[in-house]
């Protein structure tokens, strides 16, 4: 299991992990399995770990007053699930995330975290390597939802991201991008017909 791990961080860092890193990893990281529509955080708690996907899929959302999904985030294999500001800063998180899949996820505390990797030169590389490719993503993503018009948005996520359509239905797609289902649905069907 933590062998997906080491592959990802190994795709993302200059000089490889050690065997002496890859002991550590496998020390401070442990399996959590949730099961479809499990949370791994609620809002209002402290996210306390950082996960990454080995298994599954996984979605970031808020509740606006009207009890309605805003689908901030999604997450699949390979991928960072977590409130980061939350867990580094201790915050209480505003977001819920769950299950969408069941899913496997190897965990490390913040405690594990800030004790025994934080000061790594590999961690801090590919923390620096996540976080600078997170804000561009983010950057693209405010670009987009600002000035791009539903087609557009949907035909980019497509381009960018097109297993996100095969693990996830419409309306939480619908969400992600900021339309309705019922928005989505229509452009979804004029763009097949062409």
């Amino acid at each position: 299991m933590i062998d997906k791990l080491v592959q990802h961080i190994n795709a993302r860092i200059e000089n490889k992990l050690t065997e002496s890193d890859i002991s550590l990893l496998s020390d401070v990281f442990h399996l959590k399995k949730l099961r479809k529509h499990q949370y791994l955080i609620q809002s209002g708690d402290v996210c306390k770990i950082a996960a990454f996907v080995v298994k599954g899929a996984l979605k970031k959302y808020s509740i606006d007053t009207t009890g309605k999904e805003n689908i901030l985030e999604l997450y699949i294999e390979n991928w960072w699930a977590g409130d980061k500001e939350s867990f580094m800063i201790g915050t209480p998180t505003p977001y819920y995330i769950d299950a969408y899949e069941d899913t496997e996820l190897l965990v490390i505390t913040k405690e594990n975290f800030t004790n025994k990797l934080s000061k790594l030169h590999f961690i801090s590389e590919l923390n620096s390597v996540l976080t600078e490719r997170n804000s561009f993503q983010l950057i693209k993503r405010l670009h987009s939802s600002q000035t791009l018009i539903a087609e557009q948005k949907l035909e980019e996520l497509q381009n960018t991201y097109p297993e996100f359509f095969l693990r996830f239905p419409q309306h939480i797609i619908a969400s992600y991008l900021g339309m309705t289902k019922e928005t989505f649905s229509r452009i979804r069907n004029s763009s097949l017909k062409k």
